[in-house]
C-alpha cells in the first residue's frame, strides 16, 4: 500500500576545498591548531584588511563544475551575507548569491540497482564561520568560547535540486558526491574534522500538491546521520500535519543520542540575510582559456570510467558503476582483475562476499582486510580447481579474520586447513557409491523422473567430502553411475 504521503528533500552540502590558505587570506587551514592561532586580520575584517580571492580555490570549484556538467560563470560575484552570530567575526560572510561560480550539474550515483542521478541548482564559493565550543571552563563556571580558525575556510557549497524522495536516496547522493569531491582531489572528505558536511531541507505534501513548507536541518557530518534526521523529520511534520498543525519554516538540529530533530531557530529567507556585492572584491573572471586549462587536468572521471569497464572487461553496466563509485572501488577491481584475469569474477566477489563482509563489519573498502592481490589470488584457485565455491568462502573468511602475520598466504591456508578441491576421479567414484548405497530412496526417485533427487545426492557427496569435492564431477559420476545400474 503505497504511502498519503511524498517526501521531498533537497541538500546543501558545504565541501571544505583543499586548499593550504583560506578563501581570502593567507592564513593556514590546517586542523587541529590551538585555538585563535590561524585567525588573520583579513578573516577578522580589521580596519584596512582587504580581502583577495584565492586562485586555487577558484580552480577547485572549476574542477568540481567540469565534473558534474554544469556551466562555468565566465563572471560571478562575491556577495556579504550579512547575520550576527558569535562565532562569524565579521558579521557578515562572503558568498555568493546572484551570480554562482557553477550553474547547474548533475550527480549519477547508484541506488536501488539502477543509476540514478541528482541535478544541481547551483554551486558556490564562500568562506567558513568560526566555531562556538561549548561547555569549556571559564573562571569556575561552565561557558562558551570561540574558536575563529576555521573563519575565513574555503567552502564549495553545492545544493541540489528538491528531487530526492527518500531518505536512503539522500543519503546515496551524499555518498556519491563525497566519493566525487574525493576523487577529483577537491576535498579530504573528512567528515570527522567537518571536511563534508549536509544541510538537509525537508518538507513533506500529498503527491501532486505544490510544495509544503520545508525545514532545513544544519551541520550533518554522518551519513548514517542524514538518513535518521531525515527519516525522523518527515514524520514529525507528517504527523503534525495530521493532527492538524502547520509546519513553521525553520532551522533544526538533530540529536544523534536521541534520534530527533530539534529547532534551532527559525529559518531566514534570503532578503533576511540583506545580501549585496561585497564592495572590496571584484567581480571573479573565468577567461575560457583556464577553464581548459584546468579540464586537462581533470583524472579519469567515474562515468568515463565505468564506459571503459564495460568496453575492455566486458562488464554490465550495473556492476561497472558499482565498482566506479570510488577510487578505492575502482583501483581495488583493477588490482584483483589483473592477479586473477577474470574481471567479471573479480567483480561478482568484490560486490558479493566483500562487500557484504565490509558492511557487517561497518568497514570502508580501503580499511579491508583481505587486500586485492588475496582476493585475486583466491578466485585464481576456484579457476584453477583447487577450491569449490563453498571451501573459497570458507578461505576468504580465514584471509579476513585471520591476524595480520598470518594473514595472506591463501596457499597456506588451503593446505593447513586440508581445503584442497577433491578432483581424483576414483575418490569422487567412491564417495557416490557410497552415497547410492545410503540413499536408496533418492535413487528410487531419480529413476521415476524427479530430477531433484539428484541435487540431493550431490548434496550428500558434498556433504560426505566435507565440500572439498568438484561439484561438476561429481554431478557427472552420479548420473553415470545411476546410468550404469
Amino acid at each position: 500500500m503505497s504511502s498519503p504521503w511524498e517526501i521531498v528533500i533537497g541538500l546543501e552540502t558545504h565541501v571544505q576545498l583543499s586548499t593550504a590558505s583560506k578563501m581570502f587570506s593567507d592564513a593556514p587551514t590546517a586542523f587541529g591548531a590551538a585555538p585563535n592561532t590561524q585567525a588573520s586580520a583579513v578573516d577578522l575584517a580589521l580596519p584596512g584588511a582587504l580581502p583577495v580571492a584565492n586562485r586555487a580555490a577558484v580552480e577547485r570549484a572549476i574542477r568540481l563544475g567540469l565534473a558534474v556538467g554544469a556551466t562555468i560563470a565566465p563572471v560571478s560575484v562575491f556577495a556579504r551575507k550579512n547575520y550576527f552570530y558569535p562565532d562569524l567575526p565579521k558579521g557578515y560572510q562572503i558568498s555568493q548569491f546572484e551570480i554562482p561560480v557553477v550553474q547547474g550539474g548533475h550527480v549519477p550515483f547508484l541506488f536501488n540497482g539502477a543509476v540514478r542521478q541528482v541535478e544541481l541548482t547551483r554551486a558556490h564559493l564562500e568562506e567558513d564561520a568560526g566555531k562556538s565550543v561549548h561547555g569549556i571552563s571559564f573562571e569556575g563556571q561552565d561557558a562558551t568560547g570561540i574558536d575563529l580558525n576555521r573563519a575565513g575556510t574555503p567552502l564549495l557549497e553545492v545544493v541540489s535540486e528538491p528531487v530526492m524522495r527518500s531518505a536512503a536516496e539522500a543519503a546515496a547522493y551524499a555518498r556519491a558526491l563525497h566519493a566525487l569531491v574525493v576523487w577529483l582531489d577537491i576535498c579530504d572528505g573528512n567528515l570527522q574534522e567537518g571536511s563534508f558536511r549536509c544541510d538537509a531541507n525537508v518538507s513533506v505534501r500529498r503527491p501532486g500538491e505544490p510544495l509544503g513548507t520545508r525545514c532545513e536541518i544544519k551541520n550533518l557530518n554522518s551519513f548514517r546521520f542524514l538518513e535518521k534526521a531525515i527519516t525522523f523529520e518527515a514524520q514529525r511534520q507528517i504527523e503534525l500535519i495530521e493532527d492538524g498543525g502547520r509546519v513553521r519554516q525553520e532551522t533544526r538540529l538533530f540529536d544523534p543520542d536521541r534520534g530527533e530533530t530539534r529547532t534551532m531557530r527559525t529559518k531566514e529567507d534570503s532578503h533576511d540575510y540583506r545580501y549585496f556585492p561585497d564592495p572590496d572584491l571584484p567581480p571573479l573572471t573565468i577567461a575560457p582559456a583556464w577553464i581548459e586549462e584546468v579540464r586537462a587536468t581533470l583524472p579519469e572521471l567515474p562515468a568515463q570510467m565505468a564506459a571503459r569497464f564495460v568496453r575492455d572487461y566486458a562488464l554490465p553496466e550495473i556492476d561497472a558503476a558499482y565498482l566506479t563509485q570510488s577510487r578505492a572501488h575502482a583501483a581495488y577491481f583493477e588490482a584483483c582483475a589483473q592477479a586473477c584475469g577474470a574481471p567479471k569474477l573479480a567483480a561478482n566477489w568484490i560486490m558479493g562476499e566483500l562487500a557484504a563482509q565490509l558492511n557487517r563489519a561497518e568497514l570502508e573498502l580501503d580499511a579491508s582486510p583481505v587486500s586485492a592481490r588475496q582476493l585475486g589470488l583466491l578466485i585464481t584457485r576456484v579457476q584453477d580447481g583447487t577450491l569449490s565455491g563453498k571451501t573459497a568462502r570458507e578461505v576468504f573468511a580465514a584471509l579476513w579474520s585471520a591476524d595480520e602475520e598470518t594473514r595472506g598466504d591463501v596457499d597456506a591456508i588451503i593446505e593447513t586447513r586440508g581445503l584442497r578441491q577433491i578432483s581424483d576421479g576414483s575418490a569422487i567414484a567412491e564417495a557416490v557409491a557410497a552415497v547410492l548405497a545410503a540413499n536408496p530412496k533418492n535413487v528410487e526417485e531419480y529413476r521415476a523422473g524427479k530430477a531433484k533427487a539428484l541435487n540431493a545426492l550431490v548434496g550428500q557427496v558434498m556433504k560426505s567430502t566435507g565440500g572439498r569435492a568438484n561439484p561438476q564431477q561429481v554431478s557427472d559420476a552420479l548420473r553415470a553411475a545411476l546410468a550404469a545400474a
